[in-house]
């Protein structure tokens, strides 16, 4: 007699949510839920079925009531930075825009290489009812549908369209928000009739689950060319990128570094891989970065590059390196280690360093290593001078000096998009590991202040006594601010500092800097508005529930900066900026962009010619 498998009978979203709740991880030796929770609003397409699986299990999973689904995204992927891959949240959102409006937060999170589980309505599966409300009707194909939209932005979609799916998809999902190589957004499609449809579920399924993030050994003759080339390297550097953390291969690449003598730069992703004091860090490099690392990487001949995707950020659009430098790529993704002819070594940044160092007996030439630390001294100074205020228009590098020299060593710094992320990659000084979250994977304006709140969930889990600070220009803000709503009403207190220059004052530069007039960046420069005036960030913020106050320079954004990091609430501090005087004007790199090959006006034709006169030095495609 064959013997009866046990069941359950569940809806397809009960059986959702009580599998999440069951899926654990060990963290520093800390058991811990897999998923921290979610970030929800309810529509008719998930407040039903979903909505009603989520109200049983809310201290396990507690669900954040969100303002816009845009923002909950953001707020995942900072959970996500902050718990360094660990651990994710889910985003649910209703059919139609509700679901739409996650599209961009999923691509921030697939280029960033961030784990989020997105559980979306979608229409009924029987049709029966179409077309409904909300509804994106094809007439060629009934099956696709606003959903479908998502697959060039995850790493994972699949549509339920029977409840036994969800043994088969769940696991494959969580898989793939776990591989260091796929790591990235994963989206289920959830119809609404079938959300609610019932299934036997084996009861095994929802048996406790402990997960662990597989660390993939280098091939051993991978890690031969790769030291056979650094053996012979006369000016070898190091990219540190990010996910040298998501590796928490810190202490490793500080190791190999040390044990051999090899100058290390850092990526805007990984920023803060190294103390700013350390003797071998010599900086950010590529397009925001700095003087130092710039003119080392001019003349390397062996780079190594540990858990970067080589972003055209980071490598000047492939004009910071001599063009016959060879590159080693460290990776666990194939993908980004076979990039530019690099010699690849695919595995885990920990166990590649650790095989990198115990392989090679080299140390770099000391006159080089010199050379880069004198660079490094000299970048120092000008970084110091700066973020120095007296008789200056404010700047966003005078403020980013204030906090720098105010905050709690392991205070969390957030900024994305405009012209914060190079003003604090090249100005903050890194006080301690992992403090430093430029999102400019995707560049996405919005992200400061929700990403900031999904970040500060995660810290209070960790580190509730220290802050999370927010830099923000006054177009991001007006872009997307709901969340300092959010914070309050969650008492995760943000520290926000709105740094108002009048509009979208870095695309501005841009723009003069190609030869082209100010129009349509800054709010005094738009054709169409006929009386430009500011907006009182201090009293928007303010009805949100923020403590907010406004001051005047540098010296009053310091005595506001000791009372926001006192208060127990999140607290809002704007400043005026000056659009065009104060940007950190050294440490760049070339950067291509699309300049017009013919125009009428001779300024735009001499900044093309200028601008394209770099391309000599571009490596193409090795």
């Amino acid at each position: 007699m064959t013997p009866t498998q046990d069941t359950i009978r569940l809806t397809t979203a009960q059986a959702i949510i009580r599998w999440l709740s069951n899926q654990f991880i060990e963290v520093d030796g800390q058991e811990m839920r897999l998923c921290g929770g979610g970030f929800g609003i309810f529509g008719h397409g998930n407040v039903t079925c979903l909505g009603e699986a989520l109200h049983g299990v809310q201290d396990d999973l507690p669900l954040y009531r969100g303002q816009n689904e845009q923002s909950m995204g953001f707020a995942a992927a900072g959970y996500a930075k902050q718990w360094l891959r660990q651990r994710f949240m889910f985003c649910t959102a209703s059919a139609g825009p509700g679901t739409s409006n996650l599209l961009t937060s999923a691509a921030l999170a697939h280029a960033n290489r961030l784990p989020m589980l997105l559980l979306c309505g979608d229409t009924f599966l029987t049709r029966l009812p179409d077309p409904v409300l909300q509804q994106m009707e094809n007439f060629n194909d009934p099956t696709f549908g606003v959903n479908d939209a998502f697959k060039p932005v995850v790493r994972y979609w699949d549509r339920i369209t029977h409840p036994a799916q969800v043994v088969q998809s769940l696991p494959a999902a969580i898989a793939t928000m776990l591989d260091p190589a796929d790591c990235g957004p994963a989206f289920l499609g959830l119809p609404q009739d079938v959300q609610g449809w019932t299934y036997d579920y084996p009861t095994v399924f929802f048996e406790k689950k402990v997960h662990r993030i597989r660390r993939q050994s280098p091939d051993a003759d991978e890690v031969a060319d790769a030291t056979a080339t650094l053996a012979g390297a006369k000016r070898p550097m190091i990219i540190a990128g990010g996910g040298v953390q998501y590796s928490r291969a810190v202490a490793e690449l500080t190791a190999f570094a040390e044990a051999h003598q090899i100058p290390v730069v850092e990526t805007i992703a990984g920023r803060a891989n190294m103390l700013a004091t350390h003797p071998l860090n010599i900086g950010p490099i590529g397009v925001t970065g700095s003087d130092s690392a710039n003119a080392i990487a001019e003349t390397a001949d062996v780079i190594v590059a540990v858990g970067t995707r080589l972003q055209d950020f980071t490598t000047g659009s492939w004009t910071a390196f001599a063009k016959d430098a060879q590159f080693i790529s460290v990776n666990a993704a194939r993908h980004d280690a076979a990039k530019h002819m690099s010699l690849p070594v695919v595995g885990d940044a920990k166990l590649s360093l650790t095989a990198l160092t115990d392989a090679l007996d080299y140390a770099a030439p000391t006159a080089w290593v010199t050379t880069a630390q004198d660079k490094r001294r000299a970048w120092d100074d000008y970084v110091a001078a700066n973020v120095s205020h007296g008789n200056r228009p404010n700047s966003y590098a005078q403020a980013i000096g204030v906090v720098n020299d105010l905050c709690d060593p392991r205070d969390r710094v957030v900024a994305a998009a405009g012209g914060l992320p190079a003003e604090v990659t090249a100005n903050w000084r890194t006080l301690d590991i992992g403090t430093v979250d430029v999102e400019f994977g995707f560049s996405c304006m919005g992200y400061e202040i929700s990403g900031a709140w999904g970040a500060r969930i995660a810290q209070s889990e960790q580190e509730p006594d220290k802050d999370t600070i927010v830099f923000i220009g006054d177009g991001s803000y007006l872009m997307m601010n709901s969340d300092i709503y959010s914070s309050v009403l969650s008492r995760k207190k943000l520290i926000i500092l709105v740094l108002d220059n009048g509009g979208f004052a870095v695309i501005n530069k841009l723009q003069n800097n190609t030869g082209n007039e100010s129009f349509n960046n800054l709010i005094a420069d738009c054709p169409t508005i006929p009386a430009p005036f500011g907006v009182d960030f201090e009293a928007h913020a303010a009805s949100q529930g923020a403590i907010a106050e406004t001051v005047s320079n540098p010296s009053e954004l310091g005595e506001a900066f000791s009372r926001a990091k006192a208060s127990d609430r999140t607290h809002v501090i704007v400043m005026k900026v000056d659009a065009y005087e104060g940007w950190t004007t050294e440490g760049h790199a070339w950067w291509e962009v699309g300049t017009p090959h013919i125009t009428d006006s001779d300024r735009v034709r001499a900044a093309h010619e200028d601008w394209e006169s770099s391309r000599s030095k571009q490596r193409k495609g090795v």
